[in-house]
């Protein structure tokens, strides 16, 4: 693998600086990495892997492939085994059922999502990892500020780093500053397999009108994603509208 290529070297400095940006790891911290099979797992396990060789400070890594047995999405898990034993990289596997019922109202997504942190949470607790490493990048989170807001009328999106369990366990996003155009490039030109068969319930319909808009702001301001992501840490609060009192109108 050719590490000296140029999209290798801006995605290891980015995923540095989101590192130390946001303290998202510690020296000697357990870090567990949500191994999906899709382009962004393979891709921040690598970076975590090469950037843990040359960082001062050292890190243990770990990893683990949630398994839902009742949904037709399959990973490359040949792929993951040989890989994480190449780098010596301890692999686990957890097995989950999402029992998904359309007559329930809850949407295959959110609870599929959640069994899946369930599981990362119980076997990071057993490993002793304080962190949970997800591969969320730049474009998700600027993608969820804006459903968050059209959507929930909130203003709210993917940190970087949220504390969990009253700071017994973090999830981390070391990916948080990279483009999802970034990453593609980065596992085709590394050779990660994506994943083998897609799941049916992935719906992409108002997060793919959500990216519409996003490719529209740019074409106003190709800095749109940046300054979009870097307004969530920029909140002018004095100039916001406040939620209401509640008074009661004069009469």
């Amino acid at each position: 693998m050719n590490r000296s290529s140029f999209i290798v070297k801006k995605l290891e400095a980015k995923t540095k600086r989101a590192i130390y940006d946001y303290s998202l790891i510690d020296q000697g911290d357990g870090v567990l990495v949500g191994l999906s099979g899709g382009k962004d797992s393979y891709a921040l396990l690598d970076l975590l892997v090469n950037l843990n060789r040359s960082m001062p400070e050292k890190f243990r890594i770990e990893a683990c492939h949630v398994v839902a047995s009742d949904m037709p999405y399959k990973a490359d898990i040949d792929f993951m085994k040989q890989y994480c034993s190449e780098n010596s990289i301890p692999l686990y596997f957890e097995s989950i059922t999402i029992d998904y019922r359309p007559e329930r109202r809850q949407p295959a997504c959110f609870i599929c999502s959640w069994k899946r942190r369930k599981a990362l949470f119980k076997l990071a607790r057993q490993r002793e990892c304080s962190k949970i490493a997800l591969g969320h990048h730049l474009n998700d989170a600027v993608e969820t500020l804006l459903m968050n807001i059209v959507h929930h009328s909130s203003i709210s999106s993917m940190p970087p780093i949220l504390s969990m369990f009253d700071g017994e366990l973090f999830v981390i996003r070391p990916l948080i500053l990279a483009h999802d155009t970034e990453l593609k490039k980065y596992c085709d030109h590394l050779g990660f397999p994506s994943e083998r068969s897609l799941c049916p319930y992935d719906d992409k319909t108002s997060r793919e009108s959500v990216r519409q808009m996003i490719d529209q702001l740019s074409k106003l301001n190709r800095s749109a994603l940046e300054n979009i992501f870097r307004s969530m840490g920029n909140i002018c609060t004095d100039y916001i509208v406040s939620n209401p009192t509640n008074k009661k109108p004069p009469k």
